[in-house]
């Protein structure tokens, strides 16, 4: 595992972040709390120690899971970082009251790097008006917070006001080698590096879209190269190439997933890509590009749809069948994987989705071109 030291900290990190927003399921639905331990736990032994989960992870059941996973002398050996749910606060007060149930639920004394979660332009605005500033002052005088940061999702402005308002130790963006102008993007980066601030990259993978169900021609390009790296593996090599990023974040789900992440870990030194190397990222780039029609990364950020749709599914399906020149399988199996209340056609209009969504998609119109392609026999 190589490391990278936090610009304004010191804290010598591991370039690979557990994240845990995409833990292991059991058949019910909820954290398969064995595996996801073991994971954990294994990622730990073999040099990780960075694991970042937040309040809303799992429907709340994240941080618990992470507290019990780092008992029996885990927690001694990470930097654990969660994040405030900025969008529930309402009162100064509001914001000690989260922090403190979250030391509870994570079974610690302290949270070493602690984000305001998801910022946009409404939460940056509630977050001010009940003085983000003074919560973090007190929480790092009284010990419960060591390092403050943020997670944004939204344009670059906000991002450069958001970063010049407080000296933040840290900020986290989506980042990616399809995202490079996207949010933040390569120049929001860029910024806050040159601000001594560190940066921790999410959605590394775009929401597994990077490395799953890869598309012949994209196959092609990356066979040519003599390694033989997974598409996850290139996707962390690009970013861990770049002397900004200082930890890279993945939502593991399974013991392969974080094999293969790890077994990636030992080749990402800054600047180690070769311009061959490169040029073939580009072009696995554009082909992307080219293919792909609704931007969604499955975050979960809209969910639960008051009317029941599945977005993020609805999205992933739509998008299958474009990435992968496969309509007629993409309707299979959009009728087998959405019940019909969960489906596109279920939506009543209202908006709600597109309030929540971090990556600002007119989620609406997108659920319109689900109907007419996946439910529309033609």
């Amino acid at each position: 595992m190589l490391y990278r030291k936090m610009p304004r900290t010191g804290d010598k990190i591991s370039i690979l972040g557990f994240g845990c927003m995409r833990l292991p399921l059991n058949a019910d639905g909820g954290i398969d709390e064995e595996r996801a331990t073991a994971m954990i736990r294994s990622s730990i032994d073999r040099g990780v120690n960075y694991v970042d989960t937040a309040w809303a992870y799992h429907g709340g059941e994240s941080e618990p899971l992470v507290g019990r996973a780092l008992e029996g002398g885990y927690r001694e050996k990470v930097f654990l970082a969660t994040k405030l749910p900025s969008w529930l606060i309402e009162t100064p007060s509001d914001m000690d009251r989260y922090l403190d149930a979250q030391l509870s639920k994570l079974r610690t004394d302290h949270i070493d790097y602690y984000l305001l979660h998801s910022l946009n332009t409404e939460r940056w605005g509630i977050v001010k008006r009940n003085g983000y500033e003074k919560f973090l002052e007190k929480a790092i005088d009284d010990g419960r917070i060591r390092r403050a940061g943020f997670s944004f999702h939204d344009k670059l402005p906000l991002f450069k006001e958001i970063v010049d308002d407080w000296p933040w130790h840290f900020c986290q963006i989506q980042y990616n080698y399809l995202d490079t102008n996207y949010q933040a993007g390569t120049e929001g980066l860029k910024y806050a590096a040159a601000k001594n601030i560190g940066v921790v990259i999410m959605e590394p993978l775009r929401g597994g879209n990077l490395a799953q169900n890869v598309p012949d021609a994209v196959k092609r390009i990356w066979n040519e190269s003599p390694k033989t790296l997974s598409p996850a593996g290139w996707a962390l090599r690009w970013l861990w190439n770049q002397p900004e990023v200082s930890v890279v974040l993945s939502g593991m789900t399974t013991e392969s997933d974080l094999d293969d992440n790890l077994s990636v870990a030992d080749e990402g030194g800054i600047n180690s890509l070769t311009p061959a190397e490169q040029d073939m990222i580009s072009r696995v780039k554009e082909e992307y590009r080219t293919r792909m029609k609704v931007g969604c990364t499955s975050c979960q950020y809209c969910m639960p749809c008051p009317a029941g749709v599945n977005i993020p599914e609805c999205f992933n399906r739509y998008n299958i069948a474009f990435m992968f020149d496969d309509v007629e399988r993409a309707k299979q199996t959009y009728s087998l994987f959405l019940k019909p209340g969960a489906r596109a056609s279920a939506c009543v209009q209202c908006g709600a989705c597109e309030e929540k969504c971090p990556q600002n998609l007119p989620v609406r119109e997108h659920l319109a071109s689900v109907v007419e392609l996946l439910e529309t026999d033609k």
